[in-house]
């Protein structure tokens, strides 16, 4: 697994260099490794590319003398063809001028990847979490034999042309008021030893009421409110988080505080679920009738949803507020139950702001299911190999996440975007966004 990481990490240096910096011409290549055939037992789609006008300048007809080939590794899932390019070549008799098609735009100039196969290989390494060894083999299998180095080089790549497209999600999460936040542990190989330490890859995403769906994932080596600070730069909306007090140097330069009543009542239900404390479940019969209230107007408008709020919720959020503090002067320091009702008490002024704007979720369980895929993927390749790749991981998982929250196929999206990105202007890339992608 590490060579696969490091091997796509070199990818992406090397691509990111050629951006910097274009080789000159004078500058000898670098000796490649000789390519091998593809297997001829494949099937073969023949695409021909001709010139629109066969007609040579100096009024004669062109006469095709002959063609170039050049094959490309397609995928379509459960299906491995290859495409056949075939370029005509038409020459005039009198003038021998010479005219081919163009060559198509590929993702990977020189490649052999379509974007269907590079498509796939993101998809299963960062949606289905296979490493990219065991995708070696699954190729194996198929009777395709391409090295986890070549696969860790398309990643690579790829991770690196995709980043202006995850730059241009992040802004469009930031201009939204409301942003939900979250973080959670992934283990990073350490720099220099063959030991891992703990990284945070953090969470940021629209409401699910919000008029676009978006989350954007930020990897980091620690879990520092400054990586937070970083992330939201000048952003002074509301941020809808649990109590951890990285962000709390946020709110000091603006950004308001919104609490999650999840985060409230699991203090209790855990309680309540291994000490059977009658206390908690007084407070979960409490938080239970305000969320009654949260599935009457999930559906609402906004002023709407903060005008029933108003009338049923706010007198519940009251009742429960002067419950709270009344136990909390009976029940003695140390105990459990006290830490649970302090979390709220002292909180309380972030829990009930939701009550005040219809805009406004009553938890953060939205940005909890986007980390879910997080959870699931460390299950499976244990370990960031480096920041680079972790980075990497986070900007195409935020494309791929992304995807599904607008209710797209994520396979059939990033195979478009990989197809249209090497012709799409720089100033249409918005067009690409999963939030307003249309397939072609």
């Amino acid at each position: 697994m590490l060579d696969d990481l490091i091997d796509t990490d070199f990818a992406a240096i090397e691509a990111e260099l050629e951006i910097l910096a274009p080789k000159s011409a004078s500058t000898p290549a670098r000796q490649k490794p000789k390519r091998s055939a593809l297997p001829a037992d494949f099937p073969r789609t023949l695409i021909h590319h001709e010139p629109e006008n066969t007609q040579c300048q100096c009024g004669c007809a062109l006469k095709r003398i002959g063609e170039d080939v050049s094959e490309k590794l397609d995928y379509t899932p459960g299906v491995i063809t290859v495409e056949r390019h075939v370029r005509g070549k038409w020459v005039c008799n009198d003038c021998e001028t010479l005219i081919q098609a163009p060559v198509p735009a590929q993702f990977i100039d020189k490649g052999i990847p379509t974007a269907g196969l590079l498509a796939q290989v993101m998809i299963a390494k960062y949606a289905d979490h296979l490493p990219l060894y065991r995708q070696e083999k699954i190729f194996g299998r198929a009777g395709l034999a391409i090295p986890r180095s070549t696969l860790a080089q398309w990643v690579g790549t790829c991770g690196v042309q995709l980043q202006p497209l995850v730059d241009a999600l992040r802004e469009v999460v930031l201009k939204h008021d409301v942003v939900h936040v979250d973080e959670t542990p992934v283990q990073m190989l350490a720099p220099g030893s063959k030991k891992t330490h703990r990284a945070y890859v953090w969470a940021y995403a629209t409401t699910s009421a919000a008029d676009i769906q978006a989350v954007v994932y930020d990897f980091s080596p620690g879990r520092s409110g400054e990586y937070a600070r970083n992330f939201l730069g000048d952003w002074k909306g509301k941020l809808v988080c649990d109590d951890y007090g990285g962000y709390k140097a946020s709110f000091a330069l603006g950004v308001t505080e919104i609490g999650c009543m999840a985060h409230a009542r699991r203090k209790f239900y855990e309680l309540h679920a291994t000490k059977k404390s009658i206390l908690a479940e007084q407070a979960l019969q409490y938080i239970a009738a305000i969320y009654e209230v949260e599935r009457e107007v999930r559906d609402l408008e906004p002023d709407e949803r903060r005008r029933i709020r108003q009338g049923k919720a706010a007198p519940l959020m009251q009742t429960l507020h002067a419950w709270m503090i009344a136990q909390r002067e009976l029940v003695f320091e140390g105990l459990v139950i006290t830490k649970a009702l302090d979390y709220s008490v002292k909180r309380w002024t972030a829990l009930s702001r939701y009550l005040n704007d219809g805009t406004l979720p009553i938890d953060n369980n939205h940005i909890e299911q986007q980390i879910r895929p997080w959870a699931l993927g460390r299950k499976n390749w244990l370990f960031a190999g480096s920041l680079r790749s972790g980075k990497r991981a986070a900007a195409l998982m935020s494309l791929i996440q992304s995807a599904k929250l607008n209710g797209h196929d994520a396979y059939a999206y990033l195979k478009d975007v990989l197809t249209r990105l090497p012709t799409q202007r720089a100033s249409d890339i918005q067009e690409l966004l999963p939030h307003r992608w249309q397939p072609a």
